[in-house]
């Protein structure tokens, strides 16, 4: 019998060494995580819906995870801006983002020109929240509900009502969209920059109809003086406004659209990052107190996580696609 004898070179050992240094730095890389602040990217303007949403998990994040949460605003396009920001970044665990219904399931199918691709460059972690949307008018106008509204925009077809929304493709604009075709009337869309002045133009007259997510104009309608909310758009009525109708029960029965948040973290980052990140966003998002603060912005806590987000993404896909094209609707 031939016996034969293997010789570790010190190459071959440093290099061993080496190796094994790494997996035990990894380890423990992976075991310390996070070990330095988490940015967490806004794709809209500060003071917005999703900056408020995107703050109080910020908050409740920190706690769990025992970093800080830097919430950094990269507003534009929709959202495409800070989105296309969050594809790009290193993923390590250390850049997430809070998406929306907007960026992740309706701008694919309005701009041409796409910065990330919402299906292959982004792994969900949780859906953060919903809200409503609500049908606001001038305190001072005849219309006092949603039949108001439906009879006056069949009877005034010379001179459309005028709807404001946040802007071209966003979810409040289909939001309108929507309500056109559920109500069969036609309505002459104004888009703004955000609700800062699409609320002025409310209160001055300058349009008719104001359409925005619930938290961004909740102050305005629970104070009364100058905006009456006339419906809100979910299946339910919201416990913040609890005497404003839903558009269902106002005679469309079966509308309801929701607005809604996510987390998202950049594909390919580590399986150790997403666990964590994961099992923080499960327990934050079903603690009371993050429950109180995102109920006080008319928001409901998700409970949506990983592949059932991506499901729940599908079928809003399949919804807002076929709105789209059936209306024609474009970005500018």
């Amino acid at each position: 019998m031939t016996s034969t004898s293997h010789t570790v070179t010190p190459i071959r050992s440093l290099a061993l060494a080496t190796l094994a240094a790494c997996c035990v730095a990894s380890a423990a890389h992976a075991a310390g995580y996070p070990e330095r602040p988490v940015t967490l990217i806004v794709p809209f303007p500060p003071a917005g819906t999703t900056d408020l949403i995107a703050r109080h998990v910020a908050q409740a994040l920190e706690k769990e995870l025992g970093q800080t949460i830097v919430v950094e605003n990269r507003a534009g396009a929709g959202g495409n801006v800070g989105m296309g920001a969050l594809a790009r970044a290193k993923a390590d665990g250390y850049t997430i983002g809070l998406g929306t219904v907007g960026t992740q399931t309706i701008n694919q199918f309005l701009y041409k020109d796409m910065p990330f691709d919402p299906q292959k460059d982004f792994l969900p972690i949780a859906l953060a929240g919903t809200t409503p949307n609500v049908i606001a008018v001038n305190a001072k106008s005849d219309i006092k509900s949603l039949k108001d509204l439906i009879a006056k925009a069949k009877a005034a077809k010379d001179k459309p009502l005028s709807y404001a929304s946040p802007g071209v493709g966003s979810s409040v604009h289909l939001t309108g969209a929507y309500l056109e075709d559920a109500a069969g009337i036609s309505m002459l869309h104004v888009p703004f920059k955000g609700v800062s002045g699409s609320m002025p133009a409310l209160i001055g007259g300058q349009v008719d109809i104001l359409m925005d997510n619930l938290p961004s104009t909740l102050s305005q309608v629970k104070d009364g003086k100058n905006v009456r909310g006339i419906a809100v758009t979910g299946a339910q009525r919201d416990p913040s406004v609890p005497d404003i109708p839903t558009v269902a029960e106002s005679g469309l029965p079966g509308f309801d659209v929701s607005a809604w948040f996510a987390l998202y973290a950049p594909a390919g980052t580590p399986p150790g990052a997403m666990e964590t990140l994961t099992a923080a966003a499960k327990k934050v998002l079903a603690s009371d107190d993050l429950k109180q603060k995102l109920q006080q912005t008319s928001t409901r806590p998700g409970t949506l996580f990983g592949n059932d987000l991506v499901a729940f993404e599908k079928k809003e896909r399949e919804r807002w696609s076929k709105l789209i094209n059936d209306k024609h609707i474009q970005s500018k």
